[in-house]
C-alpha cells in the first residue's frame, strides 16, 4: 500500500450530501444519497460495495453520464473549488476528458475497433489542446511508454483486436492520462484481467498518481485490490456511505457489520487448509424502488440487528475523528473480533499427473497425452493450393492427469494457457487432436454429438456467465426439469418435486420454479447453473470460472454450496478459476498451466509453499491480498503469453522467468530442451530445469503461518 496522500493539500474533488434519483413512470427512485468525501492530490480513495449499492451511479454523477433520466436532487460536487451540479453542458464537456477521466471495467467499450489505437489517442490531444497531429502523435507514443507498452510505436498502427486485453487496459490508461487530468475516475479497471497483468496495471497507477498528482478514485468489488492502492476507503451499501475512514483503520477495525461481513467472505491464502465453508452475508441489496429511509437499510441481512435499526435510521457516527460509520452501535462492534469463521472440516483426496495411482480412492477420469490443436488458416497462395506447411495453434499439447472420485481439481494459468480448451475437450465442445481421455472407463474423445446419452449425463458443466446459458423465455422449473426427463433422473418422483429438491439444494426457495432469469440475481442465477448440472445426477461437474464476475458475497455463498454438494453429492469437479485464493480454498489438487500445458501439479498444501515453479510463484506474488499491513515479495513477468501458434523451444516459460538463471549453463539449456519431471514431496511434480532443491530454498511468496492441511 502507497503512503497516504498528503492531508494538508488542497482537495481536487469534494463531494457533499450528494443524492442521485431515477425519474420513473411512478416516481423518482433514490440511487444515491447522502454520501459525503473528498479527493485530494496523490490520493486514491477506494469505493466498495456490491452489485447495486450506487458505485458506478457515484462516478457517473460526478461526470454528469446519468442519462436522460437520472439526475443529481441534492448536495454539491465541487472540483477544484467549483461548482459541477448545474453547469452548462458544453463546460462540462471541457472539464470531461482534459482535467477529469475515466477509465472504465471494459477497455473495448472505451476503444473504438474501427479506428486505429494511434488515431483514437491523438484525437484526445487534438480535440483539447491546441497540438498538431504529428506533435500529438509523438505524445501519444510516449505516453504508451510511459504505460509500459512493449513496441509503443508499431502499436499505434495497430487496431484493438489486434492486442492483448492487458495491453487494451493500458492504452486506455494512457488515453485517460494523455491531458494530464487532475482527477482519475476507475471504474472496476482490472476485474476482467489475470492477476499477472493486475499486477502490472496497479503497479502503474501507484507510478501514474506520483508522477502526474492525481487524484483517483477507485471502484472495485476486490478487496484486495482496494488494499493495495488505496489510502482512504468508503464502504457503499444499498445507495448509502456506511463506512468510510483511511484505509487502515477500516481494514484492522472495521465498524459496520457489512465491512466485517465483505472481508469475512474473502478467502485467504493464509487460510488454515481444513476450512470448508466462508462466513456469507444472506439476502441481496435490495433495490432502489424498495429502500426505506425511516430505517437502517442494511437491518433484513444483519446480526446484529436490533429494535431500534428497524424504526430508527443511523448517522454516521466517529469512530476516530478520521473514521466514521453508520450503525447504532458505533464503537461496540470493535469489542469483537469480525473475522470469526464458521467453517467445517473437510478431507483431503487423492490425484496424480504423470503418474502412478496413489491411495484407494478410484480413479474416475484419465487423460493421457491429450492435445487439441487448431489448423491455422493462411491467405496465401501456397495455402490455397494445398502446397504450403501447414501450421496449428497447439491450445493444449500433451497433458496427462488422473482424477479421484469426490476430489476437486482447481485449474490455474493466464488467459490463453488452455485452461478453458482442456475442459470443453473433455465436455465435447472441442474435438481432442491426439491422445485418450475416459470418464468411468468411458472413452470421452468424441465430440458430444457422437457421444452415448449415458455418457452426456455423467458430465455437466457449470459456465462463467449464467446469462449466456440460461434461455429468458422459459421458467426456471422448465430448464432444470428438462435434463431431468431427459435422463429420467427424478427417481419415480413428478419431475417438479425433484426441481425443488435441487433448488433447495443450492439454497433456492420452491417458488423460484416459476420465476424467468431476468428475476434473478447474478448469485441466484448461478445458483441455477449449478442446480441444472445437478439435475442429471453426474459422477463429474466442471467448472469454468464460476464465480469470478460474482460480488464476494455471493461468491462465498457459491462457493460454500460447491462445497456442500460435494460432500452431500460425492461430486467431482474441475474448477477453473483465475484467482488463486478462491482456487486454494475450494481444490484439493492443483495444475498450474502455461502455454498449453500443465508446468506444475500437487495437493493444495504442497502448491503454495516451496518449491514451486517459477510461474506458480509469480502466480501467488500477484494475488491481491485484503491486508494494507501486507508485506510480500513482489515479482512481475515481463511481456505477454507467447503465441500457441509457434511457441519457444525448450521450455516454453523461459522467455519470461524471472529465475532462468539458476537453471544450469545460467539457463542456456531451458532454450534448448524441454524440462524434466521433478518429483516433490507425494504427488507434487515440477516441471522445471531447476533442481527442485534450489527451488525448495526460496523465500516463501505467501506468509506459512496458518497452512495446516
Amino acid at each position: 500500500m502507497t503512503s497516504s496522500g498528503s492531508s494538508t493539500a488542497p482537495p481536487i474533488l469534494e463531494v457533499k450530501d450528494l443524492a442521485i434519483s431515477y425519474e420513473t413512470r411512478k416516481r423518482d427512485v433514490p440511487a444515491v444519497r447522502g454520501v459525503s468525501f473528498t479527493v485530494r492530490e496523490q490520493e486514491t480513495v477506494g469505493i466498495v460495495g456490491e452489485s447495486g449499492c450506487g458505485k458506478s451511479t457515484i462516478a457517473f454523477g460526478i461526470l454528469d453520464f446519468l442519462g436522460s433520466n437520472g439526475k443529481v436532487v441534492a448536495g454539491s460536487i465541487r472540483f477544484k473549488g467549483e461548482e459541477l451540479v448545474g453547469r452548462p453542458n458544453e463546460e462540462l464537456r471541457r472539464i470531461r476528458g482534459n482535467q477529469i477521466s475515466m477509465v472504465y471495467q471494459d477497455p473495448m467499450q472505451a476503444l473504438n475497433p474501427s479506428l486505429s489505437i494511434g488515431r483514437q489517442l491523438s484525437e484526445v490531444l487534438t480535440t483539447h489542446q491546441d497540438m498538431s497531429r504529428e506533435k500529438a502523435w509523438k505524445h501519444s507514443i510516449q505516453m504508451l511508454d510511459r504505460v509500459y507498452m512493449p513496441d509503443a510505436a508499431n502499436v499505434m498502427n495497430r487496431y484493438p483486436h489486434m492486442i492483448s486485453g492487458g495491453q487494451q487496459q493500458r492504452v486506455v490508461i494512457a488515453m485517460a492520462m494523455l491531458n494530464n487530468p487532475a482527477l482519475l475516475i476507475m471504474d472496476e479497471p482490472t476485474t476482467a484481467l489475470d492477476v499477472t497483468v493486475e499486477a502490472a496495471v496497479l503497479d502503474l497507477i501507484e507510478d501514474l498518481k506520483k508522477d502526474f498528482n492525481t487524484g483517483i478514485i477507485f471502484i472495485t468489488h476486490n478487496l484486495g485490490v482496494v488494499a493495495r492502492v488505496s489510502n482512504h476507503l468508503c464502504v457503499m451499501y444499498a445507495g448509502e456511505l456506511v463506512e468510510k475512514g483511511p484505509i487502515n483503520d477500516l481494514f484492522a477495525q472495521p465498524a459496520h457489520p457489512y465491512t466485517r461481513g465483505l472481508l469475512c467472505c474473502i478467502p485467504r491464502l493464509t487460510d488454515d487448509l481444513s476450512y470448508s465453508q466462508l462466513w456469507s452475508i444472506r439476502g441481496r441489496v435490495p433495490p432502489p424502488a424498495e429502500r426505506s429511509a425511516d430505517r437502517c437499510i442494511f437491518q433484513p441481512r444483519c446480526d446484529w440487528a436490533f429494535d431500534r435499526c428497524s424504526i430508527s435510521h443511523p448517522e454516521l457516527e466517529d469512530i476516530t475523528p478520521e473514521h466514521q460509520s453508520r450503525c447504532f452501535l458505533g464503537k461496540e462492534t470493535l469489542k469483537h473480533p469480525y473475522d470469526d469463521y464458521t467453517r467445517g472440516k473437510r478431507r483431503i483426496l487423492s490425484v496424480s499427473e504423470n503418474g502412478a495411482d496413489e491411495g484407494p480412492e478410484e480413479t474416475l477420469s484419465k487423460l493421457e497425452n491429450v492435445r487439441i490443436y487448431y489448423e491455422q488458416q493462411s491467405s496465401s497462395l501456397k495455402s490455397l493450393f494445398g502446397m504450403g506447411e501447414k501450421r496449428y495453434v497447439k491450445a493444449v499439447d500433451g497433458i496427462s492427469l488422473r482424477i479421484r472420485k469426490g476430489s476437486t481439481v482447481g485449474i490455474v494459468g493466464e488467459s490463453g494457457c488452455g485452461k478453458s480448451t482442456l475442459v470443453k475437450g473433455l465436455i465435447g465442445l472441442e474435438r481432442l487432436t491426439d491422445g485418450q481421455a475416459h470418464l468411468m472407463g468411458l472413452d470421452i474423445s468424441d465430440p458430444v454429438s457422437g457421444r452415448d446419452l449415458k455418457l452426456i449425463k455423467e458430465l455437466q458443466m457449470v459456465f462463467q456467465n449464467p446469462d449466456s446459458t440460461l434461455n429468458p423465455s422459459f421458467s426456471i422449473g422448465k430448464q432444470i426439469g428438462r435434463p431431468i426427463r431427459r435422463f429420467k433422473t427424478g427417481k419415480g418422483t413428478a419431475v417438479r418435486q425433484e426441481v425443488e429438491r435441487l433448488l433447495r439444494a443450492v439454497k433456492l426457495a420452491a417458488y423460484y420454479y416459476d420465476r424467468y432469469p431476468r428475476q434473478l440475481s447474478g448469485g441466484e442465477k448461478q445458483r441455477v447453473g449449478i442446480a441444472r448440472a445437478l439435475a442429471s445426477n453426474p459422477n463429474m461437474v466442471i467448472c469454468d470460472e464460476p464465480v469470478s464476475a460474482l460480488d464476494v458475497s455471493v461468491q462465498a455463498a457459491v462457493l460454500n454450496l460447491l462445497n456442500e454438494i460435494k460432500g452431500e453429492f460425492g461430486t467431482t469437479l474441475i474448477f477453473i478459476a483465475h484467482d488463486l485464493s478462491v482456487v486454494r480454498f475450494i481444490s484439493d489438487y492443483i495444475a498450474v498451466m502455461y502455454l498449453g500445458q500443465i508446468v506444475e501439479f500437487g495437493p493444495v498444501d504442497r502448491i503454495y509453499p516451496p518449491p514451486y515453479h517459477p510461474y506458480t510463484e509469480a502466480l501467488l506474488s500477484s494475488v491481491p491480498v485484503p491486508d494494507p499491513q501486507a508485506k510480500r515479495r513482489q515479482i512481475r513477468l515481463s511481456g505477454d503469453v507467447p503465441s500457441a501458434l509457434n511457441p519457444p523451444s525448450g521450455c516454453r516459460f523461459h522467455t519470461r522467468c524471472p529465475r532462468r538463471e539458476l537453471a544450469p549453463d545460467k539457463g542456456a539449456i531451458c532454450a534448448l530442451q524441454a524440462p524434466p519431471w521433478q518429483k516433490g514431496e507425494g504427488e507434487h511434480r515440477i516441471f522445471c530445469h531447476i533442481p527442485i532443491q534450489q527451488l525448495a530454498a526460496m523465500e516463501p511468496v505467501v506468509p506459512q503461518s496458518k497452512t495446516a492441511a
